[in-house]
């Protein structure tokens, strides 16, 4: 038996239980989770923002050690610490051939899948195909990342989400050059990544904005020089800091379309604002035809921060291993699998940054 948080129905509270989980079959491998990361997509996997078969073991960033392999597999084997990758590419279908893995047509088909069973014999969906919220946890192998050397496994399920998320919507979607000004709506995991993203990447002025004030010494410390109470006047505040002109780059990780819009009006003419948050299909977004032209803006959105994991990851454990990326710093609170109805409810309240479940 595996203890695991256990989703029932949707909106219906999680609940710790036993649960029974097989032998790694064909292609799957099991891993012994070491930690998994609390994200905002969880709370709307469980309240039906995102769609997702129950009843069903949630989490989808985390790390551990892999214990068995299946047959067939090559990539990883017992004994390897590996980084859960909730959206694997297939390589085979039309995205993939596009060398657009983020898009993969296929990335989901792990979680519409039965992987484990309660004691009572009820199959268990994985939450996005890895369902981290457990002591351990059955994958397939391609969803299993060699973790690079010099990175702490415990720390290491920030990787999995929040920091691939946060690096390749500076690095890939916004593309921030060095001088550049950024603005980050919301300073939760991804937004705290995004920070650190975009002074790695030499931003000049890094503007958080965040609706509690309680987060300025986080978002300062990931590297904001400017924090701003999210506010009616917002924008107009970030074109005060930005000499009037507007942010080069705004980055919204809320999903909200009033976020969006404020985000929107904070990048200067010419600017790009790319939007991470994940919103319901009732946040509707309004522009008008004449402001698309006059502006000039580039609105796009970012799918896991349009990243390549295993060409990324590398290239943030090296930045990790040099200090200049702090994966310590983005964690508000360490916790047990018992605490993640109450992580859920600090996300709704706007408090902390990351919750990490270490087990």
């Amino acid at each position: 038996m595996v203890r695991a948080a256990v989703l029932s129905a949707v909106n219906a509270p999680l609940k710790v239980t036993g649960i029974d989980l097989p032998a790694p079959g064909p292609g799957q491998v099991r891993v012994r989770l070491a930690a998994a990361g609390v994200c905002h997509s969880d709370l709307s996997l469980s309240n039906g923002t995102l769609k997702q078969p129950v009843p069903a073991v949630l989490g989808h960033e985390g790390a551990g050690t892999v214990t068995a392999v299946g047959e067939g597999v090559t990539g990883v084997a017992a004994g390897d610490r590996v980084v859960l990758n909730w959206a694997p590419s297939c390589g085979t279908c039309h995205f993939c051939g596009l060398a657009e893995p983020w898009l993969c047509a296929d990335a989901g088909a792990a979680a519409a899948k039965p992987y484990a069973r309660r004691a009572d014999g009820t199959e268990l969906y994985p939450g996005l195909g890895t369902a981290a919220f457990a002591e351990e946890t059955v994958v397939p192998a391609h969803a299993a990342l060699p973790l690079p050397d010099g990175v702490p496994l415990a720390d290491a399920a920030l990787l999995g989400c929040a920091v691939l998320t946060g690096w390749g919507a500076v690095h890939h979607s916004a593309q921030v050059r060095a001088g550049e000004s950024v603005a980050v709506f919301g300073v939760g995991g991804v937004g705290l990544a995004t920070l650190q993203a975009a002074r790695i990447a030499g931003a000049d002025a890094i503007v958080a904005v965040d609706v509690s004030p309680e987060k300025e010494e986080l978002a300062r410390a990931a590297g904001a020089t400017e924090f701003v109470v999210a506010g009616e006047d917002t924008a107009k505040r970030i074109r005060k800091l930005t000499g009037g002109v507007g942010t080069d780059v705004a980055v919204e990780c809320v999903g909200r379309a009033d976020t969006i819009r404020t985000a929107w009006s904070a990048t200067r003419r010419g600017g790009r604002t790319t939007v991470v948050g994940i919103g319901g299909q009732d946040q509707q977004v309004t522009f008008s035809a004449l402001e698309i032209f006059y502006f000039g803006r580039t609105l796009s959105g970012c799918v896991y921060g349009n990243s390549d994991p295993a060409r990324d990851l590398p290239v943030i454990a090296g930045h990790v291993r040099s200090g200049a990326l702090d994966l310590s710093a983005m964690v508000s609170d360490r916790i047990g699998l018992d605490d993640i109805p109450a992580a859920f409810d600090a996300m709704l309240a706007g408090k902390g940054g990351r919750a990490l479940v270490v087990f």
